[in-house]
């Protein structure tokens, strides 16, 4: 059996034994991209969407079209109010903010939640690269189109490594961070590496079983799952139906080799100069890789935070993954007194230093296609292949 063959039928079984008696959305119509529903959790009031291009980010990678960008814009009541953008995670979109969006608004904030390039409403161009540098320069560049001089930035899983990316190259248009499940701290051999790149297709994610999606979203990234949720397979399951899905499913591909080649952010934890606040769940089954490591998300995640000068660490005990969705009280309580007062909160104090090996390769990580399912390893800026002469995962 081939290696995908092999992943589909782990995740596939993975699927049948976790998701139980669920409801199937397979008989249901395509659903576009366009057509995403960004609305409040409770109200379903639609919040504002818009589209800007942006230009600087268009000519920097050489895009043949203005890249444009989707993104919900929910004003604050005063010019003096503070702006939090949230950035979502890889193979989802902004409606993962859900739970906080409307929170945030209402103590007063300026709430602003993008698409990335590659994912819901935004463009989906094939020549972008899609790396977490250049996912950080369209949140720049998007922030100086809106006008916001110093943006509170917070990001989930992938996005929170975009998040770090963008407090390195922009140390001065930034003024906190709030990472969220963080991507860009635990650490990848380069055969994992390797073994990413050689694995992911877009035929393959376009072939996820909806069992598989079940398993895969429900199983991996919750531990408190509920009814309400159900929006997460319903979308996954519609859009890949949709003509648009290829492109998005290219766009996670090309997103997966952007974070497997390069320690960028790994490297440069210490040169983080702002405020951060990193929330995890403690039964976050994603990170670490399960399949790749094993370990507790606590390991890794202490090890971001005694990196990070100063950074405060808020562990959210028996969460999962999307720990904004699984556990949304408790998260927007810590997140809120945090952005109140990010100087004085308190710094996360390691009790002996983390250990920084290679981990050693094993079993294939949970299949991609549903809203992060795949690894979090670090990004890249070039695809420079392992050595030629070099083992194989």
């Amino acid at each position: 059996m081939s290696t995908s063959r092999a992943f589909t039928a782990l995740l596939l079984a993975a699927g049948l034994s976790s998701a139980g008696c669920v409801h199937s959305y397979a008989g249901e119509s395509a659903l576009s991209f366009q057509d995403l529903d960004y609305s409040t959790a409770g109200t379903k009031q639609a919040w504002p969407v818009h589209r800007v291009a942006l230009p600087d980010v268009t000519a920097r990678y050489g895009l043949a079209s203005p890249l444009h960008v989707s993104y919900v814009d929910l004003p604050a009541p005063s010019p003096e109010a503070k702006t939090v953008i949230f950035v979502h995670g890889l193979g989802s979109y902004l409606k993962f903010w859900q739970a906080q969006l409307d929170v945030f608004h209402a103590k007063g904030y300026r709430v602003v939640a993008v698409d990335l390039p590659g994912y819901g409403k935004s463009d989906k161009p094939a020549t972008f690269p899609y790396t977490t540098e250049a996912m950080a320069d369209a949140v720049a560049e998007l922030a100086r189109v809106l006008g916001v001089e110093k943006p509170i930035l917070a990001g989930h899983s992938m996005g929170g490594q975009t998040s770090l990316s963008y407090a390195l190259r922009y140390p001065d248009a930034l003024e906190a961070l709030v990472l969220v499940s963080p991507a860009g701290f635990e650490k990848f051999s380069w055969k994992e590496k390797q073994w990413f790149r050689r694995v992911m297709s877009s035929d393959f994610i376009k072939a996820a079983p909806e069992a598989g999606i079940w398993g895969s979203v429900r199983q991996g990234n919750f531990m408190h799952w509920r009814p309400e949720l159900e929006w997460l397979i319903q979308d996954r399951v519609r859009l890949a139906k949709s003509p648009e899905f290829d492109a998005y499913a290219y766009a996670n591909v090309r997103t997966v080799r952007g974070l497997a080649n390069n320690d960028f952010v790994r490297d440069n934890l210490h040169r983080v100069s702002v405020p951060t606040l990193i929330v995890y769940g403690t039964d976050d089954r994603l990170i670490p890789n399960p399949f790749l490591h094993g370990g507790e998300a606590r390991e890794i995640m202490e090890y971001g935070a005694s990196r990070i000068p100063g950074a405060a660490l808020a562990p959210m005990k028996g969460c999962g993954h999307t720990v904004q969705l699984d556990c949304p009280e408790p998260v927007n309580e810590v997140l809120l007194a945090f952005l109140a007062d990010p100087a004085a909160a308190k710094p996360f104090v390691a009790q002996t230093k983390p250990e920084d090996k290679a981990p050693k390769p094993s079993e294939p990580a949970p299949v991609p296609g549903a809203p992060e399912t795949q690894p979090s390893p670090t990004p890249a800026q070039d695809d420079t292949p392992a050595p030629s002469d070099g083992p194989r995962p």
